[in-house]
């Protein structure tokens, strides 16, 4: 069967997953996996779509040093123990910059454009620039295709795009981009499915997750974003700060003397939740810790994440939904509680049975704002921009119906 491979990359784990392109012309789902503990305790994990594991597999430190190293014995194991053809690979990249805005068939061009915006992203875009370099290098006759989290936001209003600063700055590329768009764009078409008199409506999406950020939507398309010329504005996350004021990176450097890596490793890794708890980035311990600090930490999440919803209710005019996706926003009846609560102003009421069952429609009948639970699947998004661009591109059995899956 031809497939696509999806990866998406970070600095200490590899995620993928296998999409076999169906003669009855759909994606299916064939493996998901992840290889963890790069460079430290590497461990390959990989499922069927019925949940049944495949591999559950540790190596030593030494073999798997790297973001190379992980994809080369992923890709042995996936030779050796799938009966795939690939066709594709289909990649997370979580910066586009201002040239890109939309998926694109990578060579070594593309790749030398995403590089230079390495430090806008310096969590992210190292490692998913890593796992294209690796495949160009032993599979170069394998098409790649970048698919960005900036992308979907391109559909911004000038206004909501520019900072108050001299206009050569824009044209330089300095401005609000948002991300997580690989994962609201799948939110938006599932919510024309699965409440399709609401999609076309003025809807916010919350992406909570350890990386969180808000998107406006209005008739299914981006209009605002918390998020901005890098993934650090917005909403506090579990280890940035969300925003915050640029005379404080100011003081740091003048005041303080800290040099700008030191600044980007404060602001990328030492600071939200982990940050104002001094405990942990993740919600769950805090949520279970009976230390102050961790009550703080989330009050001033949910605090915060309110203050966020005001502004983009304002870019919007209103609002007739409110959803919750990703990590958190998934898995947590707790802060959806919570948040919702912070939402009561705009007339939204909770049904906490149907919160705690985590069921999708989570308001109320009588609520005048409804909230729902979508969980977003960024990998088959992906999947299905990286087969839509290999159709132009090649001859596929069934492509035009198989897009649309």
């Amino acid at each position: 069967m031809e497939a696509i491979l999806v990866i998406n990359s970070g600095s200490s784990s590899l995620k993928f997953q296998v999409f076999g392109i169906s003669r009855a012309a759909s994606l299916v789902r064939l493996v998901r996996g992840q290889m963890e503990g790069i460079g430290v305790k590497p461990r390959l994990r990989a499922y069927a779509n019925d949940k049944a594991v495949l591999v559950s597999k540790e190596y030593a430190r030494d073999e798997i040093p790297d973001v190379k190293a992980a994809i080369s014995v992923t890709g042995r194991w996936l030779r050796q123990n799938q009966n795939v053809d690939l066709v594709a690979v289909g990649h997370r990249v979580v910066h586009g910059g201002p040239e890109y805005d939309r998926p694109v068939l990578v060579d070594k061009g593309v790749l030398a454009d995403l590089e230079k915006y390495t430090f806008l992203a310096p969590l992210h875009q190292p490692s998913n620039l890593a796992s294209i370099r690796s495949f160009l290098e032993n599979a170069p006759d394998l098409p790649q295709i970048a698919c960005f989290d900036t992308a979907f936001h391109r559909s911004h209003s000038a206004v909501a795009d520019h900072f108050a600063i001299p206009e050569r700055f824009y044209i330089e590329g300095v401005r609000r981009y948002g991300f997580h768009g690989l994962s609201y764009e799948y939110v938006a078409e599932r919510l024309r499915q699965t409440a399709p008199d609401v999609a076309t409506k003025r809807v916010i999406v919350a992406h909570l997750g350890s990386g969180a950020s808000m998107c406006a939507l209005s008739n299914g398309r981006s209009i605002e974003s918390t998020m901005g010329f890098t993934a650090l504005d917005g909403l506090p996350m579990g280890t940035r700060p969300g925003q915050i004021d640029p005379g404080v990176v100011l003081y740091l450097i003048s005041e303080r003397c800290m040099t700008p890596t030191e600044v980007e490793d404060l602001l990328y890794r030492q600071s939200g939740l982990k940050g104002l708890s001094g405990i942990s980035s993740d919600v769950r311990e805090l949520i279970d810790s009976k230390d102050h600090r961790a009550k703080f930490a989330l009050d001033y999440f949910v605090y915060r994440s309110s203050q966020c919803v005001g502004m983009l209710v304002a870019a919007l005019g209103g609002l007739d939904a409110f959803v919750f996706t990703a990590g958190v926003g998934e898995n947590s009846p707790v802060m959806r509680a919570r948040i919702a609560e912070k939402l009561s102003w705009l007339g939204a009421r909770l049904d906490s049975p149907a919160n705690a069952a985590g069921k999708t429609l989570i308001s109320e009948s009588g609520s005048r704002v409804a909230l729902y639970v979508i969980a977003t699947d960024e990998e088959l998004m992906i999947a299905r921009h990286t087969l839509a661009v290999l159709s132009a591109h090649r001859p596929i059995q069934s492509v035009e119906d198989t897009i649309s899956a």
